[in-house]
């Protein structure tokens, strides 16, 4: 009989906050400091709506994976992915904490190259490669992750052309048990696509195959699926060496872990039901160490956690601009930013917090953004205390996609602030004003004036 492995007990906080006959209460409490800034000194100081950033919380959160990773496997690196946020000053944090950088288009690699990324650190992914970029990336010796035949091809023909040999890894999807599969980038495992791949690059004089990579989606609460994914990479691995003699040099899981949000329609929150990054380390690392490789040979393992690392350490500051009664009686509340701002309002319930100080009073109600849209809904229920034009209120775990998808939609776009170790304070990305909107825009002579008076 096969003995049961020990898994020790685990005591989880529960955040639901404190009942009452309506329900719970999660967003009463004022939040009337970040770090130890006042948030509205930094309203004050930077204006409304206004993006913040704390550089504590993301070293914190990246020195946590690492430890908890290198404790499990000998051989870990971390890779940035600029399109979780791409502004500077956040990459280089991650980049002093030991961070690669990992882009998926031609503007990303630059950005990477600006911030003194070495090429050979930077993890070239994504389905849209130029020539250009092909050729650029090859001879800066970065790792190439390649999507799909056409790529593939053209690879090896842009490698004899121009006497190269790049390290190249492959994009491998499968079935992970979950749904829907993220079979739309790279070569299926199932169907052999994956192997043929692989036999291709190997028998090619002009590519170096050292890696193999994969990412099979996006908030995962399911550690089990890593391990699956894990099991797959290491048998590419282990029958490349047997039928062609051939080390892999890393197994990339990609990213993917989820940050402590709340997903719309979620019965309790974030924090409660998400699994640690302990669990998803457990998954990965028993599974590699696990599968018989000599201890000369195990691959490094790369992640490109993006979400689970930042999300926490960005918040949304703003101020309300007005109440009303819907038709229905509804209590509205409008805010001075929008879904064109928090993007990811389209996907989390994100916790919002006061600023002032309230009575016991509290009343379920819709939060609004500016615009002109009726899609302009950042909650569609939320219980708070009566705002009044002119409070002040805090959107927590803001971190990641909102500072790369938000759009310059009927209102400009807001400063971002870093707050560093020492709480200082820092514009790391100016407000936008209209002459920057119009910066690019020309007007033929024929239209530079009219006949209005």
């Amino acid at each position: 009989m096969e003995k049961i492995r020990y898994e020790r007990p685990i005591i989880q906080k529960m955040n639901t906050g404190l009942m009452n006959k309506f329900g719970t209460r999660t967003e009463f409490e004022p939040v009337t400091h970040i770090e130890s800034v006042s948030v509205k000194s930094l309203i004050n100081q930077y204006g409304s709506p206004l993006f913040v950033i704390s550089e504590k919380q993301i070293r914190r959160n990246c020195q946590n994976a690492t430890r908890i990773f290198k404790t499990r496997y000998p051989k870990v690196q971390f890779a940035w992915p600029y399109k979780t946020n791409y502004m500077n000053a956040v990459c280089q944090v991650f980049h002093q904490e030991g961070a690669w950088a990992e882009v998926v288009s031609g503007f990303e690699y630059e950005k990477a190259q600006g911030n003194g990324v070495p090429g050979n650190k930077i993890i070239f992914n994504g389905p849209c490669k130029t020539d250009e970029q092909l050729i650029a990336a090859a001879r800066h010796n970065s790792l190439i992750h390649i999507d799909h035949y056409d790529e593939l091809y053209s690879l090896i023909k842009l490698s004899e052309e121009n006497n190269l040999k790049p390290r190249v890894a492959i994009r491998v999807n499968m079935d992970t048990g979950i749904y829907p599969k993220w079979d739309r980038f790279g070569f299926n495992f199932e169907n052999g696509q994956a192997w043929n791949a692989i036999t291709r690059i190997v028998n090619s004089e002009n590519l170096d195959l050292v890696g193999l990579h994969c990412h099979i989606g996006t908030f995962m609460l399911s550690p089990s699926a890593y391990a699956i994914a894990s099991t797959k990479l290491c048998e590419l691995t282990w029958s490349i060496k047997e039928k062609f003699n051939k080390i892999i040099q890393y197994i990339d899981l990609g990213g993917g872990f989820p940050s402590a949000n709340t997903l719309k329609g979620a019965y309790l929150p974030g924090s409660d039901t998400i699994p640690s990054i302990d669990q998803f380390a457990d998954a990965i690392t028993d599974v590699i160490l696990g599968y018989g490789f000599k201890q000369e040979e195990l691959p490094l393992l790369i992640l490109e956690s993006g979400r689970a690392l930042i999300d926490d350490a960005g918040f949304l500051l703003g101020t309300v601009l007005a109440t009303k009664r819907l038709s229905d009686g509804r209590r509205a509340t409008i805010l001075d930013f929008g879904i064109n701002t928090l993007f990811t309002s389209f996907w989390y319930d994100h916790k919002i917090s006061p600023v002032e100080s309230f009575g016991k009073h509290t009343e379920e109600m819709v939060l609004y953004g500016p615009l002109c849209m009726n899609i302009d809904v950042l909650r569609e229920s939320i219980t708070m205390p009566l705002l009044e034009k002119g409070n002040h209120l805090v959107v927590h775990k803001v971190g990641a996609y909102n500072m790369t998808q938000w759009m310059q939609f009927i209102t400009l776009r807001p400063n971002i602030v870093l707050i560093d170790n020492e709480n200082n304070t820092h514009v790391i990305r100016k407000a936008e004003t209209l002459e920057y909107l119009e910066l690019n825009e020309q007007i033929p002579g024929h239209l530079n004036h009219n006949s209005l008076k």
